[in-house]
């Protein structure tokens, strides 16, 4: 097992997940100092294939799987599957997202991984459940866009049509209700001394995520309101002379000092805009006007008085600009590191930073199988049998 100070260090991971829900929340684990093994298929994870790189390294495999071990073998085999169960008895989680089903009918469930570990976490992560007309639907991000009501909030604000979002929302949602999921599971272990299976669908993650605003006109069940009613204040992007700029006012002292900026005393006691509840309802409005007035100054005049004024306000940034904008360098978001096959690489660190505990895994991916003979030296297996191993077919390694 690795050596690494963490707040999850001493913790191991089994990862049979593939492609990003799954493997983007066991990284979040890993990046905090758990050990995860991550069991690819002959083929590879399909995230190999994304992105920039070669030799089976990818900017998107590389993006979900860093500081994970990794180990390829073949599940269609009986003795592929043994050694699964052989490493789940050593590990203290399993995340598992293939379609329900799946993984039961390999042998390789929660009530057959019980058996070789009585407090083994389960995490199951699948698109809609275990149950119900879309259960065995294959899905992606997109499915789950159009059916939680994201593109109906997304919708076009002059035809109405709906629209996706162009980055996978559910898919990172998921990962981050997984990894939250997985670590409370590990604190009432820690207190009871009892495992426990965790079931997590896509669907309800994201509709869970959209609710507190998104779904604030479905709340109360006896007052209906037109659900699209200030839709428009969640797209706040003003055009100046030279650029895009974002600014919101939500309080009635923000308000007052957007009229302020814009020269615009009258607004303030104006009953359209005069209370957070009317700014809402009166959203088309007051941001078609706001516009008006925003492209006849440039956005660093403009960002200048807003700031002054007490109105929360940015410029809207390229992903380019993004690196070098100066919050995000004093934040130390980014990292920089040479790849051993990919050169050169970016890399967000995880977002939390613990106060007396390191948080930084290895910052590489592993190669396919590349970790083949560590993981089963670890669990008994000798240098013959290994190789035998390779030679009948049952793991696989890129070199």
């Amino acid at each position: 097992m690795k050596s690494i100070d963490g707040p999850l260090s001493g913790y191991k991971i089994l990862d049979l997940s593939r492609v990003l829900s799954g493997p983007a929340a066991t990284m979040m684990l890993a990046d905090q100092g758990a050990d995860v093994i991550k069991i690819e298929p002959p083929a590879g994870d399909i995230t190999r294939q994304m992105g920039v790189g070669s030799q089976g390294m990818t900017s998107g495999f590389l993006n979900i799987n860093r500081g994970k071990r990794g180990m390829c073998l073949d599940l269609g085999t009986e003795q592929g599957r043994h050694i699964v169960r052989e490493i789940a008895a050593t590990c203290d989680v399993v995340v598992q997202n293939f379609r329900p089903g799946t993984v039961e009918a390999l042998g390789l469930g929660y009530a057959d991984l019980v058996k070789v570990n009585k407090t083994i976490i389960f995490a199951s992560i699948s698109g809609f459940g275990e149950s119900g007309p879309y259960a065995k639907k294959r899905v992606y991000d997109p499915i789950i866009q159009a059916l939680s009501g994201l593109t109906d909030i997304q919708a076009d604000s002059e035809s109405g049509r709906p629209k996706m979002m162009r980055t996978v929302i559910p898919d990172k949602v998921t990962a981050l209700t997984a990894a939250q999921g997985i670590t409370a599971a590990l604190l009432q272990r820690e207190r009871t001394g009892e495992g426990q299976h965790l079931r997590l669908a896509m669907l309800d993650a994201m509709i869970a995520f959209l609710w507190p605003e998104g779904m604030i006109n479905l709340t109360v069940v006896d007052e209906v309101r037109d659900l699209r009613i200030g839709q428009l204040a969640l797209d706040l992007i003003f055009q100046t002379s030279d650029g895009y700029i974002t600014a919101g006012a939500m309080s009635d002292d923000e308000w007052a000092g957007m009229c302020k900026t814009l020269e615009r005393p009258d607004w303030v006691s104006d009953p359209r805009f005069s209370s957070t509840s009317a700014r809402f309802e009166n959203a088309e409005v007051r941001i078609r006007e706001t516009g008006k007035i925003l492209r006849k100054r440039t956005s660093a005049e403009w960002l200048q008085t807003l700031d002054a004024n007490g109105v929360p306000c940015a410029p809207v940034l390229t992903r380019t600009e993004m690196l070098n904008n100066p919050q995000v360098v004093n934040n130390d978001i980014i990292e920089e590191y040479g790849h051993p096959v990919i050169g050169t690489v970016r890399q967000a660190r995880g977002a939390t930073r613990f106060g007396s505990t390191k948080t930084h895994s290895s910052p590489v991916a592993p190669a396919l199988g590349q970790h083949n003979a560590e993981i089963l030296k670890e669990i008994g297996y000798a240098d013959e049998e290994i190789s035998k191993l390779r030679s009948d077919k049952i793991i696989y390694s890129s070199d």
